[in-house]
């Protein structure tokens, strides 16, 4: 079966099972080039006018969509024009994020516009009720604007009112008609549509890198769930969390603060932590907290998913994610440093803080995003996906490895939780129903091993000792074969990789602890220390 029969078959059952709920992404992409607007907000309205497959109404759609976003969504330069114009006709509509604010000496609710400017604009106490996201760091929503000014009251009463609110988001999600549908596809046409979905063409990657593009959404279906990405630009790794998931906050590189991120103390308000589903960091290189005491409290939150705030102790659930650049060859930071190079040194050197990443996605094995890679295809509307991502945040599939298998002696508590919550996560992705096979499991079981283990190589090259049990492995629990998992930069999983050794290391044969003759690498390593000569790994207690 060639690509185009592959894509028609999909089409189809997206058709019967999620009518009203997919968009083609060419037309997301087409206008997405000429309006800096979230896709999100774009597909809101091309789902409302561009549902057709005729030719010709998804031309007229199109032109209405764009015409409505000409007229209506509203760019900072141009509030004051706007306002002008909402004076002048008694009358406007239009796109802009609301977030709304309970006054409690007013007993009264009252909204403010992001890109407008307007403030203390008073709003029906029925919509922050119906639509609880306007009091959590706001949403974008189509807005009816009236103008009435009196002359007698204008001190007190605001002469701009909202005649009506219509949030840019789906109206409720049902998590069980979405795991009905998930049937009818397999695991490969399954994938295909969840990239499709974030604007991705999977007809263009191999089968490794879609399932790199797939694990930058763990953090959206796993609470308190934190995961890096570094690598070369291009790659697209800071776009979902930007413009395809209005349930997570991007952080541009730069200061940041306790009471923005976690706890404002003056004003008794949870920060982002409280607010987002997820909180990712852009640019890692340039983090810097203003108070000392931030990143302890980070390496708290990220640990636990709690800080400590005064005299009370603050939950959430928001998951934290940085993504930054590699300006260099992986071979030459690994033979001069670490992977978390990028990271700034208070970060970067800190094992402590380093051994809470669950997850560390190979940047470096993602394509530069070239036209070809975006696709023209259908798939979810964004707000769609979002939402169910955000349901499913709900269920557990952590204990789903035991039903088959179980986690090899090297793997600590830490390097435990973190292998669950991956396999959790890409089954939520891939198998929402909860429907898969002993082999699919393993699929994900040898990935999870792989992404944590990534991070466990690296803090080996930092802590030494601390870290020696890098030997990720798992046991079939019916023929109790244990198999292990390596990290492809580390050398591949043959047991003597092709090539020049790193400097450094060199295999021999010797004989085991158990008296059979096997193959050992040996590795030395410059490290902090005492002077004395310390060995790690296989024989290290031996005399």
């Amino acid at each position: 079966m060639d690509t185009q029969d592959t894509r028609e078959i999909i089409k189809d059952k997206l058709r019967q099972n999620f009518a009203g709920k997919i968009v083609r992404k060419d037309l997301t992409k087409k206008i997405k080039e000429g309006a800096n607007v979230p896709v999100y907000v774009l597909e809101f309205l091309l789902g409302q006018y561009c549902s057709s497959d005729d030719p010709e109404l998804i031309e007229k759609g199109v032109e209405s969509v764009k015409h409505i976003l000409a007229d209506n969504f509203v760019r900072p330069d141009e509030a004051q024009k706007i306002l002008s114009q909402l004076r002048q006709r008694g009358n406007y509509t239009v796109i802009d994020r609301i977030t709304v604010k309970l006054d409690i000496k007013k007993d009264a609710y009252f909204a403010e516009f992001s890109n407008l400017g307007l403030r203390d604009v008073p709003i029906e106490e029925d919509y922050p009720a119906k639509f609880d996201r306007l009091l959590c760091g706001g949403i974008w929503c189509i807005i009816q604007l009236n103008y009435e000014f009196d002359d007698e009251d204008y001190r007190s009463v605001n002469p701009i009112q909202i005649a009506k609110l219509t949030p840019i988001q789906m109206p409720h999600i049902d998590i069980e008609e979405l795991k009905a549908g998930r049937k009818a596809f397999s695991q490969e046409e399954w994938l295909d549509v969840m990239l499709r979905s974030t604007g991705m063409e999977p007809d263009a990657l191999t089968e490794r890198e879609k399932w790199l593009l797939l694990a930058r959404m763990l953090p959206l279906v796993e609470n308190n769930f934190n995961m890096c990405e570094l690598g070369p630009r291009s790659t697209g790794k800071s776009h979902l969390y930007k413009e395809i998931s209005p349930n997570s906050i991007l952080v541009s590189g730069g200061q940041t603060t306790v009471a923005n991120l976690f706890y404002n103390m003056g004003s008794k308000t949870v920060g982002l932590v409280g607010m987002w589903d997820c909180v990712a960091f852009d640019e890692v290189a340039g983090i810097k907290f203003r108070d000392k005491d931030g990143v302890q409290i980070m390496k708290d939150y990220m640990a636990s998913g709690s800080f400590a705030r005064g005299k009370e102790e603050k939950s959430a659930s928001a998951s934290m994610v940085f993504v930054g650049n590699i300006n260099q060859s992986v071979d030459v930071l690994l033979k001069t440093s670490s992977l978390f190079d990028p990271f700034p040194s208070e970060m970067g050197q800190d094992t402590a803080f380093l051994d809470r990443m669950h997850c560390y996605i190979p940047g470096w094995e993602v394509p530069k995003f070239r036209p070809e890679h975006f696709t023209d295809d259908y798939g979810f509307i964004t707000d769609y996906l979002a939402e169910f991502l955000r349901e499913l945040r709900k269920e557990q599939f952590s204990d789903a490895l035991d039903r088959f298998f179980r986690l090899g002696k090297n793997l600590n508590q830490r390097d435990t939780i973190a292998v669950r919550r991956i396999v959790s996560g890409m089954v939520k992705l891939l198998y929402p129903d909860g429907d898969f096979t002993k082999e699919q499991l393993e699929e994900i079981l040898r990935f999870a091993l792989e992404m944590r283990r990534r991070v466990k190589e690296q803090l080996k090259k930092l802590g030494g000792m601390e870290f020696y049990d890098v030997n990720f492995s798992y046991i079939d629990n019916e023929s109790f074969e244990e198999k292990y998992v390596t990290v492809p930069e580390q050398g591949g999983g043959k047991l003597i990789p092709d090539g020049i050794c790193n400097p450094g290391q060199v295999y021999t044969i010797a004989q085991g602890r158990s008296g059979m003759i096997g193959a050992f690498r040996l590795e030395s390593q410059m490290l902090p220390g005492n002077g004395k000569f310390q060995r790690t790994g296989l024989g290290s207690d031996r005399e």
